[in-house]
């Protein structure tokens, strides 16, 4: 792309020698690194102002940026945008002039008076000056709005203030983009924008190497120093070049599994998918979409040659969950299709919190093969539905609920796997659902180890994980199935979960999403504890969360099995909270769409404060700890588990519930004498995690503080009022 065929409409001026005679300008100023969102609401009122007042826009910027004149020790300072790429996005804004103003030590040392008279009122006669709040100017940055407002009076001028709260709402500055870079959340960084970050190189020669394992490169040199790149790693991007636009696979790093003294140093490379030819001396445009994972150092070609082809794998399936979410129109990114939106959610990526790393392999850890259980869903295929129910000795459930499953789930498989029940389950499904499959599993292998062994018996795209006590409704499913259609990186939803005795209020298990707490204690949107809110439509908006209830739990089939299923071990209790945990930790979301509404029963297979849930719950909800924790935190976490599920028992003893005491006792018992087995596992998912890792870690519907304390101390009652509390939550 050549940026100037984008700026014939805009006017641009280097030389402040040779400008028009502006006579009535509205005036802008400001670097504008990035052109992101929050600089084109100050645009946008500088070209209305200008349509107004029949004036000329003048947007004032600086070449080179002011940043590596006044610091030019600081080499780590990068701009988003190269010039050349800035007004190509200036000229977007249908703004009449940009000026790029020479910015030099003694332009900076201006005093105040002269910058004004002589610069601003001198050479543009402006009608409107539209600034933030919080510019400022001058020698040492020393006069500001209030300055700029002596001359209104005498020089027909008008000083128009973007103010803070304005400001503040957008949320958007070139440093929080720039931040986001830095540490790869591309995705994050993009939103920011408005549009992919993209970088121009020229293909230079390089060593050939990708050719002699079939993936040939185009190695691009940056001619700007001081443009932002990437840190190392693989990405998904969009390359752009004379012979058109190809999905790619962008490789930044010093390449350690091929070293070589006589190119040593980062270098930039470009695989185009799809792509046959010459592009030895072009201009390249790179659109870097997302990330995909670290540099690595491999142990020669052949198994360099392998990963690059899971990479490629990867890199299809990240562009077509972001295609889906984003469409590119020009280079404008906007929000489509039925599923969640990347900006219209309180829980999306505006308030995305520090990203924390994952553990990684080491040498010694279990790595799973690299084989068909790669991630490839391809959204645009049909895709096919299977509602898989787990039985245990209810008989009376299949009878009360599963007319409803088959009523309201049009083109889906229904299944029931038999848990081995003792009473007539399987007679009764053959005798009076003879369209219903059923699978006998001829032994209770519990809630997690059954639904593993059915589920390797059931192919389907998307298996629904259903209660047998669990009544939908109609169009329960369509919502997550279009969501979930939308965007591949949602690997599990639920809906919203209401308590079937009492309809309009939420059901223990689940409710309208799942989060956890810092100590690992779960709770929902609309349940803490044992406190279970109306339902008043208060969380009925799509909502990212920790954990999706295994009541009604929909999950991707080539993820479920990727990342190992449930965790057999657990029996019942807390299995999904685990699953969903180790997808998060490799990129993917899990989310609640209330548009969706089924009614459970509840306690269907135990009480939720029998003996036996209390110990399942404890046991499990330390297992998942121990699995998926830093090290480092684990240190301070266990003991204060220790003591709170001690305080835990003392609760029960005030109720009188000797038994449970118990069961909390042995819980943990139990959880240390296991401790080898678990550390074990810790290391095969961590394996896994890196293996099928998608992005950066995801850590939503996660409360900072402690919810024993919110609930039992402060007397938070209520989701909402918690979230009053903790708004980074």
């Amino acid at each position: 792309m050549n940026y100037s065929d984008l700026c014939t409409a805009m006017q641009v001026h280097k030389d402040l020698n040779a400008l028009p005679a502006f006579r009535r300008t509205v005036v802008t100023i400001g670097s504008f690194d990035g052109v992101h969102a929050g600089h084109r609401r100050i645009l946008d009122r500088v070209t209305a102002l200008a349509r107004q007042s029949d004036a000329e826009s003048v947007v004032i910027t600086f070449e080179p940026h002011p940043r590596t004149v006044l610091h030019p020790q600081d080499t780590s300072f990068k701009c988003i945008d190269t010039t050349a790429e800035k007004l190509a996005l200036l000229a977007q804004t249908g703004v009449d002039h940009v000026v790029l103003a020479p910015f030099s030590a003694a332009f900076a040392a201006q005093t105040p008076e002269t910058y004004v008279e002589s610069f601003l009122l001198g050479l543009f006669h402006p009608r409107y000056i539209v600034i933030g709040y919080d510019h400022r100017f001058g020698r040492g940055r020393s006069a500001d709005i209030n300055f700029l407002r002596r001359y209104e009076r005498d020089h027909d001028l008008e000083v128009v203030e973007i103010p803070a709260q304005e400001i503040d709402d957008i949320a958007v500055s070139s440093t929080k983009i720039r931040r986001a870079m830095e540490s790869a959340d591309i995705l994050h960084a993009n939103q920011l924008l408005g549009r992919p970050f993209e970088f121009s190189g020229t293909v230079v020669a390089g060593e050939r190497i990708g050719r002699t394992i079939g993936f040939p490169t185009a190695n691009l040199n940056i001619n700007d120093p001081h443009k932002l790149i990437p840190p190392p790693g693989i990405y998904a991007a969009r390359a752009h070049c004379a012979q058109g636009a190809f999905d790619a696979m962008l490789y930044i790093g010093d390449r350690p599994t091929i070293e070589n003294p006589n190119h040593p140093g980062k270098t930039i490379e470009v695989n185009l998918l799809d792509f046959n030819g010459d592009l030895y001396g072009q201009t390249l445009r790179v659109q870097v979409i997302d990330f995909i994972r670290h540099d690595k150092k491999l142990n020669g070609l052949e198994e360099l040659k392998a990963q690059i082809e899971r990479d490629k794998m990867a890199i299809g399936y990240r562009l077509s969950a972001v295609g889906r979410r984003l469409s590119v129109v020009g280079d404008r990114l906007s929000v489509v299709g039925s599923g969640p939106s990347a900006v219209g959610d309180a829980n999306s990526e505006a308030n995305t919190p520090p990203q924390t790393n994952t553990p990684q392999p080491t040498a010694d850890d279990p790595q799973p093969t690299p084989d068909s259980l790669q991630p490839t869903t391809d959204s645009r295929q049909p895709t096919t539905i299977a509602v898989v129910i787990l039985n245990y000795n209810t008989r009376r459930h299949l009878e009360a609920y599963l007319p409803s499953v088959i009523a309201h789930s049009p083109g889906a498989r229904v299944v029931v796997a038999d848990n081995g029940s003792p009473d007539d389950s399987v007679a009764f499904l053959r005798d009076h659902y003879p369209g219903v499959e059923v699978i006998d599993l001829k032994t209770n292998y519990g809630f997690a180890r059954g639904y593993n062994e059915a589920l390797t018996q059931v192919k389907a795209d998307v298996y629904v994980v259903l209660n047998s006590d669990v009544e939908v409704t109609a169009g329960w499913m369509e919502p997550i199935l279009e969501a979930m259609a939308a965007d591949p990186t949602i690997a599990v939803a639920q809906p919203k979960i209401l308590a079937w005795r009492e309809k309009d209020r939420f059901e223990y298990a689940g409710a309208s999403g799942g989060w956890i707490d810092a100590l690992g204690y779960p709770f929902c949107r609309g349940r803490i504890f044992h406190r279970r809110e109306l339902d008043t439509g208060q969380y009925d908006a799509p909502s990212r969360c920790f954990w999706a209830s295994g009541a009604a739990f929909f999950i991707r089939a080539e993820l479920y099995h990727a990342f190992g299923g449930f965790d057999g071990d657990y029996f019942a209790h807390n299995e999904e909270i685990d699953l969903c945990w180790r997808l998060q930790r490799a990129g993917y979301s899990i989310w609640c769409f209330p548009q969706s509404v089924v009614y459970h029963l509840g306690g269907g297979t135990l009480e939720y404060e029998s003996p036996r849930k209390v110990y399942l719950n404890f046991r499990n909800s330390l297992y998942s700890l121990l699995k998926n924790e830093p090290w480092g935190k684990l240190a301070w976490l266990i003991p204060a588990r220790l003591v709170l599920d001690g305080l835990a028992g003392v609760r029960f003893l005030l109720k009188g519930q000797f038994r449970a005491i118990r069961a909390i006792v042995q819980a943990h018992f139990a959880f240390y004498a296991t401790w080898s087995d678990t550390v074990r596992k810790r290391k095969e998912v961590a394996a896994i995690v890196a293996q099928y890792r998608i992005g950066p870690e995801e850590r939503r519907g996660i409360y900072r503080g402690s919810i024993v304390f919110a609930h039992y101390a402060r007397r938070i009652m209520r989701f909402s009022e918690l979230r009053a509390l903790n708004p980074e939550s």
